[in-house]
């Protein structure tokens, strides 16, 4: 039997931690999608990549176009939780489920990702990271009727659990996975097999970690281009509408 490592994730971000403050209860609440980001902050991701990241989620989530199609859906709210990954045991939780429902609800979950530091450092255990977010989807405590992991990062995976088995896992629960691959134009020696696996990163995500339902791959390559990917990437995953581009289901 293949053992998780759910419950070695981080579930509580550090300053609540500290301050003493415990989470909040949550009854089951309905919501149009429970989403979980999950993002790489490996050691390939330096530190101006990282707060690409960082800077991208939070502007693209409260965006006009992203707060409009939470608002448009059947219930006008989703679920989302944003999370972390990079060696098998450092897997963190920045900010626990919250729901949005509209632009201040949209703008508080930006802010509050913003306001913690950088989780980790380490390898890329991807695997480790699907199986936290199956576990988070599974205690999330929302009845939805779709649940997504957005996975975005510039590597392989290294370490961990093995990700086909977590990615079985997660499929076989219905859960959907998207990928939001980071192009290295100019990777140093050391990283190229690693952030440029034959046939290219966009593929490797495409044959290794997206899948279920609706599930799509896009890439990306600068920070004004991570902001536009990932707004239109949210809005593909909230609305469910078809992702339109060159290649079935890519958005290049």
């Amino acid at each position: 039997m293949m053992i998780t490592r759910r419950s070695l994730v981080s579930t509580v971000p550090a300053g609540m931690l500290a301050a003493g403050i415990a989470p909040r209860a949550r009854a089951a609440t309905a919501v149009d999608v429970a989403l979980v980001l999950m993002s790489d902050v490996s050691y390939s991701v330096i530190d101006s990549e990282f707060g690409i990241e960082r800077h991208g989620y939070a502007t693209a989530i409260q965006s006009p176009e992203v707060v409009g199609a939470i608002t448009g859906g059947d219930i006008g709210a989703i679920g989302v939780t944003y999370m972390e990954f990079s060696g098998e045991y450092q897997i963190a939780t920045v900010r626990g489920w919250e729901v949005i429902h509209d632009q201040a609800s949209a703008k508080a979950f930006a802010d509050a990702i913003m306001s913690q530091p950088r989780s980790s450092f380490g390898r890329t255990a991807i695997g480790s990271g699907i199986d936290a977010a199956v576990g988070a989807l599974a205690e999330c405590g929302f009845t939805a009727t779709r649940r997504v992991i957005d996975v975005c990062g510039d590597g392989t995976c290294i370490g961990g659990m093995p990700l086909d088995h977590a990615r079985a896992e997660a499929l076989k629960a219905g859960i959907t996975i998207n990928g939001l691959a980071i192009i290295h134009e100019n990777p140093p020696p050391w990283l190229i097999f690693h952030v440029d696996p034959p046939g290219g990163i966009v593929n490797w995500y495409r044959d290794h970690i997206v899948g279920g339902p609706d599930s799509f791959v896009m890439q990306v390559k600068s920070g004004d281009d991570f902001v536009s990917a990932m707004t239109r990437k949210l809005v593909g995953e909230i609305a469910r509408r078809s992702v339109p581009s060159s290649r079935a289901r890519d958005l290049l």
